[in-house]
């Protein structure tokens, strides 16, 4: 371990092999962080937080502490950080509550940019993209691949799909389906098409992506179909194409705050 001699680590704080933490750091007595993890000088992480391998935690993080939500009452909620994140300066995570998961989870390989901010009981996936300034309120999914521009706020409860690509300045309050382009503020957030650009990067080849597209005209740009009748063509003509399914699944999938559906299309 290289551990700077004026940080601050609680002696029941489990540190292993290979971590480095910066100056005037404070690590709290319920905190894991696992080997190969890097964290910078003056940052805060504390509560029942456990981090995994190879991560790296910039300066002046808050990781860990308690919910902003008036409900709490101490509850012993958790943090959970998987492995290779890069979370950047001055980022806040919070921890989870007693009304909701009890554990807010962050996931594999993503990338958390300056003054972004996770709130209690987040769920976010694998390799996704939050720009500077992002901030999540309380109990919202984001799902693998997602990118999400900077200075974007995204309301309570809401989902972000997979593959998403979300404009910078918008302000999302219902859920944003898988593998689409959206932008706008509440309820002049449209949806501009298919990122095709983030699929492709993935691997997907052009006979999905062309698959994808066809349900999309179906779903957003076919005015004479009922979303169900409209679900129901893409999966029927599409049966086996998973992301055709993953996005008949989360429009049926129960929600609070509806989907997004509106298009930049002129009618």
């Amino acid at each position: 371990m290289t551990i700077h001699p004026s940080a601050v680590i609680a002696p029941e704080a489990k540190i292993e092999e290979g971590v480095t933490v910066g100056a005037y750091t404070v690590i709290g007595k319920d905190v894991a962080v696992a080997a190969g993890t890097k964290i910078g000088p003056h940052a805060f992480i504390d509560g029942n937080t456990s981090i995994g391998r190879n991560n790296t935690i910039g300066p002046f993080t808050s990781i860990g502490t308690p919910p902003q939500d008036l409900k709490y009452n101490n509850e012993p909620t958790r943090l959970l950080i998987g492995d290779d994140n890069l979370i950047r300066e001055y980022v806040s995570i919070h921890r989870g509550t007693a009304d909701g998961h009890g554990v807010t989870t962050i996931g594999n390989a993503n990338m958390i940019m300056a003054y972004s901010h996770i709130a209690h009981d987040c769920i976010v996936g694998d390799k996704i993209i939050m720009a500077n300034s992002t901030t999540l309120g309380g109990h919202v999914e984001v799902r693998n691949y997602a990118n999400i521009g900077g200075v974007v706020g995204i309301h309570q409860f809401t989902r972000v799909g997979e593959h998403t690509y979300i404009g910078g300045m918008s302000g999302v309050s219902k859920d944003v389906p898988p593998y689409v382009i959206a932008s706008g503020v509440r309820g002049k957030m449209r949806i501009s098409g298919i990122n095709k650009i983030g699929l492709r990067r993935c691997g997907y080849d052009k006979e999905t992506i062309k698959k994808v597209t066809k349900a999309f005209v179906y779903i957003f740009n076919t005015s004479s179909l009922l979303l169900q009748e409209a679900l129901d063509k893409s999966l029927d003509e599409f049966p086996d194409c998973e992301p055709v399914v993953n996005l008949v699944d989360f429009f049926r999938a129960p929600n609070r705050m509806g989907v997004l559906r509106q298009t930049n299309e002129k009618k």
